[in-house]
């Protein structure tokens, strides 16, 4: 890896992705460029008192980094909308990496759908780590999520080529979804049976899973598959506990027209509640469409 953007609004939730940038760039030798986005939607004399103050902040946070932390670091000012231009900067400044916070969270509502969050992420080129836990050191449990598909070869190959989680212990992990077992619980099936049922297709998903690991670019330590009670995203989360992963990956399918604009339920609904990192892989060919 040789180039690590972060996105900051100065915020303590940057804060901690730059920290995070920072870890990784010590492991991996990459150059960290700070990227702040002024929305230039405004009166212009309020763009300008923002450019100003934007860029002393910026100087002072680059500094830190090069004399402080002795590593490689520039950064850059925008003048865009805030999603179009973090994603455009990422884009055509060829950064491997593009490392945010994560994004706010209400109380009584989560409104991930529609946050500059969720938009930079849809419409990313390159792949993005949403820090969402403090850091505190390398990754050491990486979940990788799988339905066999191409998105997820993609995705161990884009954790492997940045190499953020060298020397971590990496699982993947399928939630398959066995719909026969609703209709066995309707017709008062024994428990038991069902039980039976649920291992043995979890048994043999699990082969599957160990078989489709053979053609990735990394070994998994771990291959599991597990029945999704509730939703695919839900059991990755629940998955992630289990195996205390402190990173999960996840591929986005390929998008393109009105389809660009759907991220996927089963990566929106991680992205929404997780509390650890989550590192989100667009396919290769997006970098094309943008």
């Amino acid at each position: 890896m040789k180039q690590i953007m972060v996105a900051t609004d100065f915020s303590t939730r940057s804060d901690r992705a730059l920290r995070r940038a920072t870890l990784l760039a010590r492991q991996t030798g990459a150059l960290i460029s700070i990227l702040h986005v002024v929305d230039s939607d405004r009166p212009e004399y309020l763009v300008s008192l923002d450019r100003a103050a934007a860029e002393k902040a910026l100087a002072e946070l680059s500094q830190t980094i090069r004399h402080v932390d002795g590593l490689p670091c520039d950064y850059r000012l925008v003048l865009a909308d805030p999603f179009e231009g973090i994603a455009a900067t990422a884009r055509s400044q060829k950064a491997d990496l593009l490392v945010i916070g994560p994004h706010r969270r209400q109380i009584l509502r989560d409104a991930f759908v529609g946050t500059t969050a969720d938009r930079v992420i849809r419409h990313s080129a390159v792949p993005v780590l949403m820090a969402n836990a403090s850091p505190l050191g390398p990754y050491r449990r990486v979940l990788a999520a799988s339905d066999l598909s191409q998105p997820s070869v993609d995705a161990a190959a884009a954790l492997k080529r940045l190499g953020m989680a060298s020397g971590a212990e990496l699982t993947l992990f399928q939630a398959i979804d066995i719909p026969e077992v609703a209709l066995m619980m309707r017709a008062t099936t024994p428990p038991h049976e069902i039980n039976f049922h649920i291992e043995k297709r979890e048994a043999a998903a699990t082969e599957d899973l160990h078989a489709f690991a053979g053609a990735l670019p990394l070994s998994p330590r771990h291959c599991i598959a597990r029945m999704a009670e509730g939703k695919p995203g839900v059991a990755i989360l629940q998955a992630s506990v289990k195996a205390e992963a402190d990173l999960i990956v996840i591929g986005t399918r390929g998008q393109s027209g009105l389809a660009r604009l759907l991220l996927g339920s089963v990566a929106e609904a991680v992205l929404r509640s997780a509390t650890i990192d989550v590192l989100v892989v667009p396919p290769p060919d997006q970098a094309d469409e943008g």
